[in-house]
């Protein structure tokens, strides 16, 4: 291969595979991971479950109708993010251009690393077997001149594949490929582009891209490279990328809640995780947003309040929550509920004057040091404490957004 060469490694069936390297008695059976006890709905399924027809988003029953023998996991997500975190620094070795994708997935560019080993199939070869010998776990590779193609290879021959796209390849594997198959067509952009008689990749790449540009507006070029395989886009690592414009955090509920004083519950302590990481990597935040998802799952609402100046402190965050609650009426039980800073400052901030606010600086300053060395709310409000039992603090949903470093590094329980 010459120019670019990209790879995209995704670990198999991660959450489910790692249970089983876990607990050799769950291994070669069908296993699902679920988000929680009282939760009902499938995270991961091992590929023994999968055969069956098991499938992530499935709910409990459904799973078990089509096994009936399935066997139910609670997610440790600590254990999953610290397998993550392993396996990146592993591939480290291979190149030092890496971009994690989710928790499960990461690009890879070999490009520079050619001179050392004899080929990029060669390079997948090795990262397979050590992610073997090392971790217990498979992961399929995809090899390619590009993200999106390396991607789309790497679901190509799942579990423990390794598919390579060759630049004169390109155009005869997407001429009948399905356009969802494509990285960024999601469900409904696909049925809007069938509308257009657009069903294949070759289709999409054919189509004249002026009418795309009227349909989709600056989207409709991107389409357009998308069905042609072109894809520009570098492999950022996390030192090179851009940024972080917003710093926040949502959890998915146990059981669904409506009662006020158990959501200003969790709001306080979703404003007290988003306000550690927040001090955590010295920064300030002049926009807070709160997300509630509804019990039927469908419903998403999400509000905002900018304020005169830039907040990380963890009451302050709260305070603006609240505010922002207070203007809703709610039309159903919440399900999901998130609060997020954005319109970020990364400049310090100089102490306050008063001695009351200086106290406050102070006090969570102490709080943080105390959580940093003996585990998260180890130290916390008293109202936390009160009707919340201490498993329940913490993640319940690891982020798409996730990294092993950095201001994305969520703790999770």
């Amino acid at each position: 291969m010459s120019g670019r060469i990209i790879m995209h490694v995704d670990q198999d069936a991660f959450f489910a595979s790692v249970e089983q390297q876990h607990d050799p008695s769950l291994r070669g059976k069908p296993i699902a991971v679920i988000g929680s006890a009282a939760r009902t709905v499938i995270t991961t399924a091992s590929y023994e479950a999968r055969a069956f027809g098991v499938r992530t988003g499935m709910a409990v029953w459904q799973a078990r109708q089509k096994c009936p023998h399935i066997i139910l996991v609670t997610g440790d997500n600590r254990k999953y993010t610290y397998t993550s975190a392993r396996i990146v620094e592993m591939m480290q070795q291979y190149t030092p251009q890496i971009e994690v994708f989710s928790i499960d997935e990461a690009f890879l560019d070999v490009t520079g690393s050619l001179s050392l080993y004899s080929s990029p199939e060669r390079i997948a070869h090795l990262l397979k077997d050590e992610v073997r010998h090392r971790f217990g776990l498979s992961c399929s590779v995809g090899i390619a001149p590009n993200k999106m193609l390396a991607k789309l290879a790497s679901d190509m021959n799942k579990p423990d594949g390794l598919t390579v796209i060759r630049p004169e390849e390109v155009e005869t594997v997407l001429e009948t490929l399905p356009i969802g198959k494509l990285c960024g067509i999601g469900a409904r952009m696909e049925r809007q582009l069938n509308l257009l008689g657009i069903r294949t990749c070759g289709e999409l790449g054919r189509y004249p891209v002026e009418r795309l540009k009227r349909k989709f507006g600056v989207t409709g070029e991107k389409l357009h490279l998308m069905g042609r395989g072109i894809d520009d886009s570098p492999v950022i690592p996390q030192e090179e990328a851009e940024e972080v414009k917003s710093v926040g955090h949502s959890t998915t509920l146990d059981r669904d809640i409506e009662g006020r004083d158990e959501i200003l519950r969790w709001l306080l302590q979703l404003s007290e995780m988003v306000g550690r990481r927040a001090r955590r990597y010295n920064v300030w935040g002049k926009t807070v947003t709160l997300s509630i998802r509804y019990a039927d799952f469908d419903t998403w609402v999400e509000r905002q309040d900018t304020l005169p100046s830039p907040i990380n402190q963890s009451a302050d965050i709260y305070r603006a929550a609240v505010a922002i609650l207070d203007t809703l009426v709610l039309e159903q039980p919440i399900r999901l509920i998130g609060v997020r800073i954005s319109n970020l400052r990364y400049e310090s901030n100089q102490l306050p004057l008063f001695e009351e606010e200086l106290k406050k600086v102070f006090l969570a300053g102490a709080m943080d040091q105390v959580n940093d060395k003996f585990g998260d709310f180890t130290i916390t409000y008293g109202s936390l404490m009160e009707g919340t039992r201490r498993e329940e603090k913490g993640a319940h949903v690891i982020s798409p957004a996730w990294r092993p470093s950095g201001i994305r590094n969520v703790d999770v329980k």
